[in-house]
């Protein structure tokens, strides 16, 4: 016998979809829990059974945005291929993700700014912010091990790597004149080569692998 469906998760699911449109719109101040209901279709008191306010939903928000990241920077580490590149093929899927979710950036600087006065918002973006970096310093360390980058503090590293992709971001967002998402793999591309060996970039430039920029 095939398992049920879990009627409860997709619930949920259903029920942060229609809050990130009406948040899309009008903000998270805004929004009321009477404009989510009559997104999602569903009765108050659904609703306020699978969620008992407007924070625990913007909570959930953020956790479904930031979990396919996550996701990725965990699985960096496993992954084949040179430490560098896996890097930079990592920023590449970081720009797909924010022209595919465009619509739902503003939502994601209102995170910040919540983050500021909710303790609950700190600690999800604290932890975020942590599992980043360990993925990827470990990718850092990997590459210091078979040579590709020079004994260097991974974890400041890893630090400017995250503050060069979330930069470009905010830039994109506020000034498409002053910056593109293409900014966003030549601020990392740019730290890589300062971290990489020379004779293992001299190697990767025989075999025809200059980056942008480089």
């Amino acid at each position: 016998m095939a398992p049920r469906p879990d009627v409860s998760e997709k619930r949920r699911t259903e029920i942060v979809e229609a809050a990130a449109h009406v948040f899309a719109e009008k903000g998270f101040d805004g929004a009321r829990m009477d404009d989510i209901v009559q997104e999602a279709g569903l009765s108050k008191g659904l609703l306020y059974w699978y969620f008992k306010s407007k924070d625990a939903i913007i909570v959930a928000l953020l956790e479904r945005l930031l979990r396919p990241e996550l996701d990725r920077v965990q699985a960096l580490a496993r992954a084949p291929g040179a430490a560098r590149e896996r890097l930079l093929t990592f920023a590449e899927s970081m720009v797909q993700d924010i022209e595919r979710m465009e619509r739902l950036m503003p939502i994601t600087f209102d995170f910040y700014s919540i983050a500021f006065r909710n303790k609950t918002m700190k600690k999800t973006f604290r932890e975020f912010f942590r599992i980043f970096t360990d993925g990827i310093q470990q990718v850092i360390d990997q590459g210091i091990g078979n040579g590709e980058f020079r004994k260097v503090d991974s974890r400041r590293v890893a630090l400017a790597l995250m503050a060069a992709s979330e930069g470009s971001i905010l830039l994109w967002v506020f000034d498409r004149s002053l910056s593109d998402l293409a900014q966003l793999r030549l601020s990392m591309e740019l730290i890589l080569r300062g971290i990489e060996h020379r004779e293992a970039r001299t190697a990767r430039e025989r075999m025809g692998g200059k980056g942008t920029g480089e």
